[in-house]
């Protein structure tokens, strides 16, 4: 994945490509209204694959339990003729606005994941020892975009421990596995209402 290491896959160095946070959106996993265990929000069955990491943002969803089988569907808002994307960030999924089940404390903070492919992305960078900027503009970029206290070398080791723990909790699914964290913190992201203009398959 961008953002691993050189490319000689040295993993003391993270080169930043610029990879939005949106990309990690295709799979999030969060806490079920119905039972409070993990529940799976995913893009509907049958669409096409997206074009562009930000056009998962716009897909239609569908959030599903296998615990005790709850479902939901989302589907973005509308503005004339375009669709409104979700707002990525925080520690609440962007569609359904459920907490998040990776969702642990962390040097007096929350550390939070969406699936396991972010806690990769987190954890390579964190864990480098040289953090390079590629060519990209980081204006999206999740990396350019992280709080402070994620960025310095001071806390690596309490968060490289802290993202092992949501690994561990991504293979944990009852309620009694949910994290005394896992819940709302009225942290939602700063609305900037991204727009997919209609003729696309939404």
């Amino acid at each position: 994945m961008t953002g691993k290491g050189d490319a000689a896959g040295d993993p003391a160095r993270h080169r930043d490509e610029g990879v939005p946070l949106a990309r990690f959106t295709g799979r999030v996993l969060v806490v079920c209204p119905r039972c409070g265990g993990r529940a799976l929000v995913v893009p509907r069955p049958g669409l096409p694959a997206p074009r562009s990491a930000m056009e998962l943002l716009f897909q239609p969803r569908r959030l599903a339990c296998a615990g005790c089988g709850a479902v939901a569907d989302w589907k973005a808002d509308t503005r004339d003729n375009a669709l409104v994307g979700a707002e990525p960030g925080g520690t609440e999924d962007p569609f359904f606005r459920r907490p998040l089940w990776l969702q642990t404390r962390c040097a007096g903070h929350i550390l939070w994941a969406y699936n396991e492919e972010h806690i990769d992305a987190l954890s390579a960078y964190v864990g480098a020892q040289l953090r390079e900027r590629g060519r990209l503009s980081p204006t999206l970029a999740m990396f350019a975009r992280l709080p402070a206290w994620m960025k310095t070398a001071e806390h690596r080791a309490e968060i490289l421990t802290g993202l092992k723990t949501l690994r561990d909790l991504a293979d944990r699914s009852t309620p009694a596995d949910r994290s005394d964290a896992a819940h709302e913190h009225g942290d939602r992201p700063r609305p900037y209402r991204s727009l997919y203009f209609r003729g696309g398959p939404y």
